[in-house]
């Protein structure tokens, strides 16, 4: 008896030993990737360009197409999907023929799982070449399995794209990737499927039917947004309290209600809905105007989505086209808007329960929005600029202040 158990007790401590010693040199006390939330105007401005450019609906089928980004389209990609997935930093490095892939991970105990992929060049997709973990070197056959798993737990599935094969090769150089692929005619349609899970689906089409619901019963042209969120949260909240994913639920919410109030058909987002029952169409209106509630919704969901950050450049963006030659101008009003829908985003991710919760006890246009009338509107650029110089002087700054005083006031956005 006695061999036995002194085999088994040293088995036990050598698993221990090796455990801590992987511990050890897989945990790490500080981050090596800082937090970036830097994301500008100019950013979205290259990434309307490439979208308007690589647009599968005007391109021919079959043809080789190249998509050229630079290494910071590429680490804003990343580091806005790995944010969402994981809100982890990211930092991407492109060189000769290789790809390098940092991020840091925040463990519950104040500790980081520092990661860094390299991935190398070969003359369709690229592989992984190393994968650390800290200062604990991982096979990298084991890289691939890890983020298939990862990205099906976030609602991606790689093996249908993977099966789509419209990427055949991708090109490594200092400072750039180019993405060589072809469109054929179902490409598009098989894609948007491939990015919502089932589990996904049916959360969209839960609330794409509490919508078309209520709009049938509604009459008038017009609905107000406090009208229609509390019976579509209140219904987040019975689903998130059954499967557990408030979160996940409040983004499904946010999706469908935006595309309706953009007059858009959730089959833009996921084919199959075309059958699904539809809405009324109306004008989906906040203080009485249907463009504060567009750029409420459309920051809400970003925010949500991607993050504030983007969800800020993104509005101010389009503040800044607004206001060249030919667009409706330069608006704080509009800002506000953004600003408030920015922070319901942010709070639908912090605290996705209570926000479902306080949604479904019901709203008015004043607990969303607050009084903006006072605000400088429709500002030509020569008008912006005689008022405020440029965005980030001190008298824009005053009015973002002033702005942000006030939607601090409302207690369902802090």
């Amino acid at each position: 008896m006695r061999r036995p158990f002194a085999w088994l007790s040293g088995a036990v401590a050598a698993v221990l030993a090796a455990a801590a010693l992987v511990f050890a040199l897989a945990i790490e006390p500080e981050p090596r990737v800082p937090q970036r939330d830097e994301v500008s105007t100019a950013d979205i401005d290259r990434a309307v360009a490439l979208v308007k450019l690589h647009d599968p609906r005007r391109l021919p089928y079959g043809q080789l197409r190249v998509l050229t980004l630079g290494e910071r389209d590429v680490d804003l990609l990343v580091r806005h999907a790995v944010r969402r997935w994981l809100g982890a930093p990211t930092r991407v490095q492109l060189t000769a023929g290789r790809l390098r892939l940092q991020a840091s991970v925040a463990l519950p105990w104040g500790r980081w799982l520092n990661v860094d992929l390299a991935l190398r060049q070969t003359d369709t997709l690229p592989v992984v070449d190393r994968l650390r973990v800290g200062r604990l070197p991982l096979p990298p056959a084991l890289a691939l399995p890890l983020l298939r798993e990862l990205a099906a737990r976030h609602g991606v599935r790689t093996d249908t794209l993977l099966e789509l094969r419209a990427l055949e090769r991708v090109t490594l150089t200092p400072g750039q990737m180019a993405l060589s692929y072809r469109i054929e005619p179902d490409t598009t349609k098989r894609l948007r499927s491939a990015l919502v899970t089932p589990e996904g689906q049916q959360r969209l089409r839960a609330y794409q039917e509490r919508l078309a619901e209520l709009t049938q019963g509604m009459s008038g042209g017009a609905a107000p947004l406090a009208q229609l969120m509390p019976p579509l949260f209140a219904l987040a909240a019975q689903r998130g309290a059954a499967d557990g994913n408030a979160l996940a639920e409040n983004r499904a919410a946010l999706r469908v209600l935006t595309l309706y109030a953009n007059d858009r058909p959730l089959g833009l987002l996921l084919p199959d809905a075309y059958d699904w029952p539809r809405p009324r169409p109306m004008s989906v209106t906040l203080r009485q105007r249907e463009d504060l509630a567009l750029h409420f919704l459309i920051s809400a969901v970003i925010s949500a989505e991607a993050g504030s950050p983007l969800a800020d450049t993104v509005g101010l963006w389009k503040e800044l086209s607004d206001a060249r030659q030919g667009g409706s101008g330069f608006s704080f009003d509009d800002l506000a808007a953004d600003r408030a829908g920015t922070r319901l985003g942010e709070r639908a991710v912090r605290d996705p329960a209570a926000l479902q919760a306080r949604l479904a006890a019901g709203l008015t246009d004043a607990d969303l929005l607050p009084p903006i009338g006072d605000l400088p509107t429709q500002l030509s650029e020569k008008q912006f600029a005689r008022r405020f110089g440029a965005v980030g002087s001190a008298a824009y700054n005053r009015v973002l202040a002033d702005i942000e005083a006030r939607i601090d006031a409302l207690p369902l956005l802090q």
